[in-house]
């Protein structure tokens, strides 16, 4: 079953949540069904309902998730590109990681392998990027129509902030370099005044 995040019903919406649990607990290489309903706390047959496999429920669950990402985005973006273009980068590159941010960055990044071999997951994770990618385009094009930003092309500026994005997330996950996240935001602080803002 394939639906938008927003037409998920009230147990879908759980089902979303316990799948976050099972895979923060148990990560994906044990992950279940199984997993999942005992973290949903109902049986096996709650979950069939809605999603005839795992796949099923996990390609949901990503697009579900970055549903989330991008309310958080949108709902403080307002009339000025540049604070917006700041916004999107501290949004995703935030100081200090909330538990529940941490966790929806593991989500991502634990699930991100399986686009290495199967097309149906890197639709899923193309998709991601594109979303991203967008909003962050659209925001640039917005700074070069008002003229607060110079006459650059917004797709390749968008493409060299979310690649900085993306890596440093990644990098933040996975090792112990602390300060590359402060350094990585002020370097794309740096780019935005250097080479965007008019």
């Amino acid at each position: 079953m394939t639906k938008e995040s927003d037409a998920l019903c009230a147990t879908e919406k759980e089902i979303m949540h316990a799948t976050h649990r099972a895979l923060v607990n148990s990560g994906y290489a044990a992950l279940s069904i199984s997993r999942i309903a005992d973290e949903l706390d109902k049986a096996k047959s709650t979950i069939y309902h809605y999603y005839d496999s795992k796949d099923a429920l996990l390609l949901q669950f990503l697009r579900f998730t970055v549903d989330r990402f991008e309310a958080t985005i949108n709902t403080s973006i307002g009339d000025d590109p540049k604070e917006d273009l700041n916004h999107i980068i501290r949004t995703l590159l935030p100081s200090q990681l909330t538990e529940e941010k941490r966790q929806l960055y593991c989500v991502l990044v634990t699930l991100s392998p399986q686009a290495l071999e199967r097309a149906i997951f890197r639709e899923q994770f193309t998709e991601i990027d594109t979303r991203l990618a967008t909003i962050i385009e659209k925001t640039v094009r917005r700074g070069v129509e008002a003229d607060v930003f110079r006459d650059v092309d917004p797709t390749h500026a968008a493409e060299h902030i979310l690649a900085t994005i993306k890596g440093t997330m990644y990098g933040r996950l996975t090792t112990n370099r602390e300060a590359a996240t402060a350094a990585a935001k002020a370097s794309l602080f740096s780019y935005i005044d250097s080479h965007l803002v008019s």
